[in-house]
Protein backbone atom coordinates (compact mmCIF):
# COMPACT_ATOMS: atom_id res chain seq x y z
CA UNK A 1 0.00 0.00 0.00
CA UNK A 2 0.89 3.65 0.27
CA UNK A 3 0.84 6.45 2.38
CA UNK A 4 1.08 9.86 0.29
CA UNK A 5 4.33 8.69 -1.26
CA UNK A 6 5.52 6.60 0.67
CA UNK A 7 5.42 2.75 0.18
CA UNK A 8 4.14 0.55 2.81
CA UNK A 9 4.59 -3.74 3.01
CA UNK A 10 7.15 -5.92 1.63
CA UNK A 11 10.22 -4.24 0.85
CA UNK A 12 10.10 -1.09 2.53
CA UNK A 13 10.56 0.23 6.10
CA UNK A 14 8.11 -0.30 9.22
CA UNK A 15 5.74 2.53 8.99
CA UNK A 16 5.87 4.04 12.55
CA UNK A 17 2.98 5.51 13.82
CA UNK A 18 2.73 8.03 17.12
CA UNK A 19 -1.17 8.12 18.17
CA UNK A 20 -1.49 11.21 19.54
CA UNK A 21 -5.16 10.19 20.89
CA UNK A 22 -6.18 12.52 24.19
CA UNK A 23 -2.28 13.36 25.00
CA UNK A 24 -2.94 16.84 23.62
CA UNK A 25 -4.92 17.87 27.19
CA UNK A 26 -7.20 20.04 25.29
CA UNK A 27 -4.54 22.43 24.07
CA UNK A 28 -4.08 23.25 20.44
CA UNK A 29 -0.50 24.25 20.83
CA UNK A 30 0.21 21.25 22.81
CA UNK A 31 -1.11 19.36 19.79
CA UNK A 32 0.86 21.11 17.21
CA UNK A 33 4.05 20.13 19.59
CA UNK A 34 3.35 17.12 19.29
CA UNK A 35 3.62 16.85 15.84
CA UNK A 36 6.95 18.37 16.45
CA UNK A 37 8.47 15.87 19.21
CA UNK A 38 7.14 12.65 17.01
CA UNK A 39 8.51 14.18 14.03
CA UNK A 40 11.98 14.63 16.08
CA UNK A 41 11.92 10.86 17.35
CA UNK A 42 11.48 9.33 14.04
CA UNK A 43 7.37 8.67 13.90
CA UNK A 44 6.29 8.54 10.17
CA UNK A 45 3.31 9.78 10.94
CA UNK A 46 0.90 11.13 13.67
CA UNK A 47 -3.27 10.05 14.06
CA UNK A 48 -5.31 11.32 15.35
CA UNK A 49 -8.95 10.46 16.58
CA UNK A 50 -12.32 12.43 15.16
CA UNK A 51 -15.05 12.34 16.89
CA UNK A 52 -16.93 14.21 19.37
CA UNK A 53 -19.02 13.21 22.55
CA UNK A 54 -22.45 12.78 21.12
CA UNK A 55 -21.33 11.44 17.70
CA UNK A 56 -19.91 8.48 19.16
CA UNK A 57 -22.21 8.05 22.68
CA UNK A 58 -25.26 9.70 23.95
CA UNK A 59 -25.26 11.97 27.33
CA UNK A 60 -26.87 9.57 29.93
CA UNK A 61 -25.44 8.35 33.72
CA UNK A 62 -27.69 5.39 32.52
CA UNK A 63 -25.89 1.95 34.09
CA UNK A 64 -25.27 0.62 30.18
CA UNK A 65 -22.95 4.13 29.95
CA UNK A 66 -21.01 4.39 32.99
CA UNK A 67 -17.87 2.46 33.37
CA UNK A 68 -17.51 -0.21 35.74
CA UNK A 69 -15.33 0.15 38.27
CA UNK A 70 -12.07 -2.18 36.99
CA UNK A 71 -12.01 0.19 33.75
CA UNK A 72 -8.76 1.95 33.78
CA UNK A 73 -11.05 5.43 33.31
CA UNK A 74 -13.46 4.49 35.66
CA UNK A 75 -12.82 8.25 37.64
CA UNK A 76 -14.68 9.85 34.61
CA UNK A 77 -17.93 8.36 35.85
CA UNK A 78 -19.42 7.77 32.26
CA UNK A 79 -18.58 7.60 28.82
CA UNK A 80 -19.49 10.17 27.62
CA UNK A 81 -17.78 12.54 30.17
CA UNK A 82 -14.57 10.65 29.46
CA UNK A 83 -15.19 11.12 25.79
CA UNK A 84 -15.98 14.90 26.19
CA UNK A 85 -12.45 14.87 27.66
CA UNK A 86 -10.63 13.21 25.57
CA UNK A 87 -12.09 14.12 22.32
CA UNK A 88 -9.71 16.25 19.34
CA UNK A 89 -12.12 19.40 18.20
CA UNK A 90 -12.81 19.50 14.95
CA UNK A 91 -11.63 22.74 14.38
CA UNK A 92 -7.85 22.03 15.00
CA UNK A 93 -7.43 18.86 12.45
CA UNK A 94 -7.25 22.20 9.62
CA UNK A 95 -4.46 23.53 11.63
CA UNK A 96 -2.67 20.35 12.45
CA UNK A 97 -3.15 18.76 8.98
CA UNK A 98 -1.17 22.33 8.03
CA UNK A 99 1.21 21.81 10.17
CA UNK A 100 2.40 17.91 9.62
CA UNK A 101 2.74 18.54 5.72
CA UNK A 102 4.95 21.85 7.07
CA UNK A 103 7.21 20.00 8.96
CA UNK A 104 6.84 16.78 6.51
CA UNK A 105 5.28 14.25 8.85
CA UNK A 106 2.31 12.26 7.87
CA UNK A 107 -0.97 13.13 9.71
CA UNK A 108 -4.80 11.33 9.13
CA UNK A 109 -7.01 10.13 11.49
CA UNK A 110 -9.69 7.11 12.72
CA UNK A 111 -13.33 8.63 12.40
CA UNK A 112 -15.94 7.38 14.55
CA UNK A 113 -18.59 8.20 12.25
CA UNK A 114 -19.86 9.54 8.45
CA UNK A 115 -19.41 13.27 9.72
CA UNK A 116 -15.70 12.52 10.58
CA UNK A 117 -15.45 10.79 7.17
CA UNK A 118 -16.31 13.82 5.39
CA UNK A 119 -14.43 16.23 7.42
CA UNK A 120 -11.18 14.08 6.71
CA UNK A 121 -12.27 14.05 3.17
CA UNK A 122 -12.07 18.38 3.20
CA UNK A 123 -8.68 17.53 4.05
CA UNK A 124 -7.30 15.21 1.39
CA UNK A 125 -6.46 12.33 4.42
CA UNK A 126 -4.08 10.23 2.77
CA UNK A 127 -5.52 6.95 4.59
CA UNK A 128 -8.36 5.99 7.23
CA UNK A 129 -7.50 4.06 10.36
CA UNK A 130 -10.63 1.88 11.53
CA UNK A 131 -10.52 1.75 15.28
CA UNK A 132 -11.08 -2.04 17.04
CA UNK A 133 -13.95 -0.84 18.19
CA UNK A 134 -15.42 0.22 15.08
CA UNK A 135 -14.75 -3.13 13.14
CA UNK A 136 -18.55 -4.21 13.40
CA UNK A 137 -19.60 -0.41 12.19
CA UNK A 138 -20.37 -1.43 8.68
CA UNK A 139 -21.61 1.70 7.64
CA UNK A 140 -18.89 2.97 8.36
CA UNK A 141 -16.63 0.70 7.11
CA UNK A 142 -18.85 1.36 3.88
CA UNK A 143 -18.31 4.83 4.02
CA UNK A 144 -14.85 4.72 4.16
CA UNK A 145 -14.26 1.94 1.77
CA UNK A 146 -16.04 4.21 -0.61
CA UNK A 147 -13.27 7.03 -0.79
CA UNK A 148 -11.16 4.87 -1.92
CA UNK A 149 -8.43 5.56 0.19
CA UNK A 150 -6.28 3.03 1.82
CA UNK A 151 -7.43 1.64 5.04
CA UNK A 152 -6.03 0.37 8.48
CA UNK A 153 -7.44 -1.53 11.38
CA UNK A 154 -6.74 -3.24 14.39
CA UNK A 155 -8.03 -5.89 15.49
CA UNK A 156 -8.37 -5.33 19.08
CA UNK A 157 -12.07 -6.23 20.57
CA UNK A 158 -13.03 -8.28 17.14
CA UNK A 159 -12.96 -11.68 17.04
CA UNK A 160 -11.82 -13.66 13.24
CA UNK A 161 -15.37 -13.79 12.72
CA UNK A 162 -15.61 -9.87 12.86
CA UNK A 163 -12.37 -9.44 11.12
CA UNK A 164 -13.44 -11.20 7.99
CA UNK A 165 -16.73 -9.04 7.95
CA UNK A 166 -14.88 -5.92 8.01
CA UNK A 167 -12.36 -6.88 5.22
CA UNK A 168 -15.28 -8.61 2.89
CA UNK A 169 -16.89 -5.07 3.36
CA UNK A 170 -14.15 -2.87 3.12
CA UNK A 171 -13.24 -4.52 -0.20
CA UNK A 172 -16.18 -5.37 -1.89
CA UNK A 173 -16.96 -1.83 -1.18
CA UNK A 174 -13.51 0.17 -3.09
CA UNK A 175 -10.90 -0.55 -0.61
CA UNK A 176 -7.88 -1.76 -2.46
CA UNK A 177 -5.35 -1.20 -0.40
CA UNK A 178 -5.81 -2.26 3.00
CA UNK A 179 -3.83 -2.91 6.23
CA UNK A 180 -4.19 -5.05 9.67
CA UNK A 181 -2.75 -4.35 12.65
CA UNK A 182 -3.08 -6.95 15.60
CA UNK A 183 -4.23 -5.47 18.95
CA UNK A 184 -5.03 -6.25 21.71
CA UNK A 185 -7.56 -3.93 23.65
CA UNK A 186 -6.38 -3.57 27.21
CA UNK A 187 -4.44 -1.00 28.95
CA UNK A 188 -1.90 -1.59 29.88
CA UNK A 189 -1.57 -4.84 27.75
CA UNK A 190 -0.18 -7.91 29.48
CA UNK A 191 2.95 -9.47 27.43
CA UNK A 192 1.07 -13.17 27.89
CA UNK A 193 -1.74 -11.35 25.73
CA UNK A 194 -0.53 -9.97 22.95
CA UNK A 195 -0.04 -12.93 20.66
CA UNK A 196 2.26 -11.49 18.09
CA UNK A 197 2.44 -14.68 16.34
CA UNK A 198 -0.60 -13.34 15.01
CA UNK A 199 1.04 -11.33 12.63
CA UNK A 200 1.96 -13.69 10.63
CA UNK A 201 -1.49 -15.31 10.11
CA UNK A 202 -2.90 -11.85 9.42
CA UNK A 203 -0.53 -11.29 6.21
CA UNK A 204 -1.49 -14.47 4.81
CA UNK A 205 -4.70 -15.34 5.62
CA UNK A 206 -6.08 -11.96 4.89
CA UNK A 207 -3.45 -11.30 1.84
CA UNK A 208 -2.20 -7.40 3.28
CA UNK A 209 -0.14 -5.72 4.79
CA UNK A 210 0.10 -6.73 8.52
CA UNK A 211 1.30 -4.69 11.66
CA UNK A 212 1.18 -3.77 15.06
CA UNK A 213 -0.82 -1.38 17.29
CA UNK A 214 0.57 -1.89 20.83
CA UNK A 215 -0.36 -0.94 24.43
CA UNK A 216 2.03 -2.96 26.46
CA UNK A 217 4.32 -1.34 28.54
CA UNK A 218 7.75 -0.52 26.92
CA UNK A 219 9.32 -1.23 23.68
CA UNK A 220 9.54 -5.37 23.62
CA UNK A 221 6.49 -6.02 21.45
CA UNK A 222 6.90 -3.27 18.87
CA UNK A 223 10.50 -4.31 18.14
CA UNK A 224 9.78 -8.01 18.36
CA UNK A 225 6.46 -7.64 15.79
CA UNK A 226 9.70 -6.51 13.15
CA UNK A 227 10.82 -10.20 13.21
CA UNK A 228 7.11 -11.65 12.53
CA UNK A 229 6.85 -8.90 9.25
CA UNK A 230 5.14 -6.48 10.94
CA UNK A 231 5.52 -3.38 8.51
CA UNK A 232 3.20 -1.16 10.35
CA UNK A 233 3.84 -0.11 14.19
CA UNK A 234 1.18 2.47 16.56
CA UNK A 235 2.28 3.84 19.70
CA UNK A 236 0.79 6.08 21.58
CA UNK A 237 2.92 9.49 22.11
CA UNK A 238 3.18 12.04 24.53
CA UNK A 239 4.91 14.97 25.48
CA UNK A 240 5.36 14.55 29.13
CA UNK A 241 3.85 11.38 31.34
CA UNK A 242 3.19 13.61 33.84
CA UNK A 243 0.53 15.33 31.77
CA UNK A 244 -3.06 15.56 32.59
CA UNK A 245 -4.32 13.16 29.65
CA UNK A 246 -6.47 9.99 29.99
CA UNK A 247 -3.76 7.83 27.75
CA UNK A 248 -0.26 9.01 30.07
CA UNK A 249 0.09 6.08 31.45
CA UNK A 250 0.60 3.82 28.88
CA UNK A 251 2.04 6.32 25.95
CA UNK A 252 5.61 6.38 25.69
CA UNK A 253 7.16 10.16 25.88
CA UNK A 254 10.14 11.76 23.20
CA UNK A 255 13.13 9.91 24.33
CA UNK A 256 11.10 6.49 24.62
CA UNK A 257 9.57 6.66 21.69
CA UNK A 258 12.60 7.53 19.77
CA UNK A 259 14.11 4.57 20.92
CA UNK A 260 11.69 2.77 20.36
CA UNK A 261 12.02 4.07 16.52
CA UNK A 262 16.20 3.50 16.71
CA UNK A 263 15.42 -0.35 17.98
CA UNK A 264 12.51 -0.91 15.28
CA UNK A 265 15.49 0.39 12.70
CA UNK A 266 18.03 -1.81 14.30
CA UNK A 267 16.31 -5.10 14.13
CA UNK A 268 14.73 -4.29 10.06
CA UNK A 269 19.00 -4.02 9.52
CA UNK A 270 19.76 -6.94 11.79
CA UNK A 271 17.22 -9.23 10.14
CA UNK A 272 18.61 -8.18 6.53
CA UNK A 273 18.38 -11.48 3.84
CA UNK A 274 19.35 -14.72 3.18
CA UNK A 275 22.91 -14.56 3.17
CA UNK A 276 25.88 -17.31 3.32
CA UNK A 277 28.42 -15.59 2.03
CA UNK A 278 31.20 -14.49 4.77
CA UNK A 279 30.39 -10.36 5.36
CA UNK A 280 32.58 -7.87 5.03
CA UNK A 281 33.36 -7.82 8.84
CA UNK A 282 33.64 -10.91 9.37
CA UNK A 283 36.60 -11.25 6.56
CA UNK A 284 39.06 -9.66 9.37
CA UNK A 285 38.47 -12.89 11.25
CA UNK A 286 39.88 -15.55 8.82
CA UNK A 287 42.24 -16.39 11.65
CA UNK A 288 39.83 -17.79 13.02
CA UNK A 289 39.51 -20.58 10.17
CA UNK A 290 41.66 -23.62 9.84
CA UNK A 291 43.98 -24.60 7.33
CA UNK A 292 46.61 -26.60 5.91
CA UNK A 293 49.88 -25.24 7.21
CA UNK A 294 53.70 -27.10 7.27
CA UNK A 295 54.85 -28.35 10.56
CA UNK A 296 59.03 -28.44 10.08
CA UNK A 297 61.65 -27.45 7.54
CA UNK A 298 61.37 -29.91 4.63
CA UNK A 299 63.72 -30.20 1.30
CA UNK A 300 61.70 -29.79 -2.15
CA UNK A 301 61.58 -33.93 -3.45
CA UNK A 302 60.36 -34.50 0.40
CA UNK A 303 57.55 -37.57 0.22
CA UNK A 304 55.13 -35.74 2.65
CA UNK A 305 53.93 -37.68 5.54
CA UNK A 306 51.21 -36.51 8.81
CA UNK A 307 53.82 -35.49 10.52
CA UNK A 308 55.15 -32.66 7.71
CA UNK A 309 51.61 -31.00 7.51
CA UNK A 310 49.14 -30.20 10.06
CA UNK A 311 45.61 -28.27 10.06
CA UNK A 312 45.95 -25.37 12.64
CA UNK A 313 44.45 -21.78 12.53
CA UNK A 314 44.83 -19.08 10.57
CA UNK A 315 43.39 -20.04 7.29
CA UNK A 316 45.14 -18.41 5.17
CA UNK A 317 47.12 -22.31 3.65
CA UNK A 318 45.22 -24.91 1.41
CA UNK A 319 42.15 -25.98 2.40
CA UNK A 320 41.91 -29.02 5.34
CA UNK A 321 39.40 -31.16 2.61
CA UNK A 322 42.57 -31.37 0.92
CA UNK A 323 44.83 -33.01 3.54
CA UNK A 324 44.50 -36.69 2.61
CA UNK A 325 45.43 -35.80 -0.86
CA UNK A 326 48.29 -33.84 -0.12
CA UNK A 327 50.06 -36.87 1.91
CA UNK A 328 51.82 -39.38 -0.15
CA UNK A 329 52.33 -36.17 -2.71
CA UNK A 330 55.92 -34.92 -3.22
CA UNK A 331 57.14 -31.23 -2.22
CA UNK A 332 58.33 -29.02 -5.04
CA UNK A 333 59.73 -26.36 -3.28
CA UNK A 334 61.75 -25.75 -0.07
CA UNK A 335 59.27 -24.95 2.92
CA UNK A 336 60.00 -23.74 6.46
CA UNK A 337 57.51 -24.11 9.65
CA UNK A 338 54.81 -21.91 9.52
CA UNK A 339 54.52 -21.72 5.74
CA UNK A 340 51.65 -22.46 4.07
CA UNK A 341 50.71 -25.33 1.85
CA UNK A 342 49.45 -24.30 -1.31
CA UNK A 343 48.63 -25.89 -4.91
CA UNK A 344 52.04 -24.95 -6.07
CA UNK A 345 54.27 -26.47 -3.41
CA UNK A 346 53.09 -29.76 -4.05
CA UNK A 347 54.17 -31.75 -7.14
CA UNK A 348 50.97 -32.64 -9.21
CA UNK A 349 48.60 -31.43 -6.67
CA UNK A 350 45.00 -30.62 -8.33
CA UNK A 351 42.28 -27.98 -6.60
CA UNK A 352 38.88 -29.57 -7.17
Amino acid sequence: MKINDRAVGEGAPCYIIAEMSANHGGSLDKAIEILHAAKAAGADAVKLQTYRADTITLETDKADFCLPSDNPWQSHVSLYSLYQKAYTPWEWHKPLFEEAAKIGIDVFSSPFDASAVELLESLNAPVYKIASPEITDIPLLKKVAQTGKPVIISTGIANLDDLELAVKTLREFGCKELAILKCTTAYPTPFSECNLATIVDIATRFNCVAGLSDHTLGLVSPITSIALGGKIIEKHFILDKSDDSVDAFFSLDEPEFKQMVQGVRDAECAIGKVEYNITQSAQKNMLARRSLYFTRKLCAGTILTDEDIKSVRPGFGLHTQYYDEVIGKTLAVDVELGDRVTRDSIIGFVEK
